[in-house]
């Protein structure tokens, strides 16, 4: 593997983060650049070392931990040895960009980007953001002074030299069109009854508990429902806590007649997913908004609660304004209240077509390769 690298991708720490790192590389190895030109740093703590495996993509990893906005003694303590876990963290990466010598750093948030865009900054090596949540996290905000371009998935984001260029999705979600026939096949992969209604939750990587508990819930109220299918996404850490408390309401009806509910703890392939769903409930992150825009699928959106800056409401404020989504605040969503929003909209079809519609005019399958020609068009 060379030493030289045309371009550093740093960030991680989420799921989401990972996939907009691993986007952009790939448009960028789709524009010409060898794979191995491009090298990703991320976080020992987040998901780039299980999800990064196998692209042909460099991949280093820092320690430390991020820090935390609180004021009572314990989190200050820990921010003590945080501070130090990200200055080590910082000198890596200015020995790691010191030798691999690329000719742009992309900051894709997160944890890895603070130390990679400070040595970025350090040795005048070019900086391009992409930016995918409605408004900025603390890394972005305080690397943005320094950016030579940002890439944004919303209009209004306030960054230095901001270009609209829509979030990178993963690439099996580009070829995904919503139809009755492209439903049916879907729900067969998924192993669903072909000829139900279908809602799906979801509540990102790792689950959502506000989510999960709604939903069990609602389980419970449709369980002499027919004609619906309730696919639960619940995210592996509650599977066992949520496979427990399952067997203690009604067994499904045997005879088919009540509603179907399928309990899993991750869906990988999410193409079929949100090909087979009527419409979803899920939080609002902005890979999430992104990936609902551009295969066009109604959504029932529930902010995650005190997310910095309070991104997800403004995430999904994108789609409701456009008449693509509900949203429904955390406090609010209960298992009650989620069945009168569903039904409400399960009762008129030709709404939830528009919803389709207005979702699909916001998508853009083009982002990850736009994203792509603004790290090349800034790389020195």
């Amino acid at each position: 593997m060379r030493s030289r690298r045309y371009a550093v991708i740093a960030g991680g720490g989420t799921a989401g983060h990972v996939f907009v790192a691993l986007a952009t590389a790939r448009a960028l190895a789709e524009r010409g650049v060898e794979r191995d030109d491009i090298e990703l740093i991320g976080s020992t703590r987040g998901q780039e070392a299980t999800l990064v495996g196998g692209e042909g993509f460099g991949l280093t990893l820092l320690g430390g931990r991020g820090i935390v906005r609180r004021l009572r003694p314990g989190p200050q303590l820990r921010n003590l040895v945080s501070s130090g876990g990200l200055a080590w963290a910082t000198l890596r990466a200015f020995v790691i960009l010191a030798r691999r010598r690329p000719r742009v750093v992309v900051s894709v948030g997160g944890y890895a980007s603070v130390p990679a865009g400070i040595a970025a900054v350090l040795l005048r090596v070019p900086i391009v953001l992409v930016n995918v949540d409605a408004r900025p996290g603390l890394a972005h905000r305080v690397l943005g002074r320094f950016a030579a371009a940002s890439a944004v998935a919303f209009p209004g984001t306030h960054l230095r030299h901001p270009v609209l260029t829509g979030a990178p999705v993963r690439a099996d979600l580009l070829g995904v069109h919503r139809s009755p026939d492209r439903a049916a096949t879907a729900r067969l992969a998924l192993g669903l009854p072909v000829d139900r209604r279908t809602v799906a939750v979801f509540g990102g990587s790792l689950g959502a508990r506000r989510l999960n508990d709604a939903t069990l819930a609602l389980r419970h109220l449709y369980a002499g429902r027919g004609g619906l299918t309730l696919y639960h996404v619940c995210g592996p850490r509650n599977f066992e806590e949520l496979e427990a408390a399952r067997a203690e309401l009604p067994l499904e009806r045997s005879d088919g007649a009540g509603l179907c509910y399928r309990l899993i703890p991750f869906e990988e392939d999410m193409a079929s997913l949100y090909a087979a769903a009527d419409v979803v409930v899920c939080r609002a992150g902005a890979l999430t908004i992104a990936e609902l825009a551009l295969v066009g699928v109604p959504a029932v959106l529930v902010p995650l609660p005190g997310a910095p800056g309070d991104h997800q409401s403004a995430n999904a404020a994108a789609l409701v304004d456009a008449g693509a989504a509900v949203m429904l605040k955390d406090e609010d969503c209960t298992g009650r209240r989620l069945a009168e929003v569903l039904n409400e909209l399960l009762a008129e079809p030709a709404h939830l077509t528009q919803m389709a519609e207005a979702a699909a005019a916001l998508g853009r399958p083009d982002a990850a390769d736009a994203v792509a020609s603004l790290v090349q068009a800034h790389a020195r």
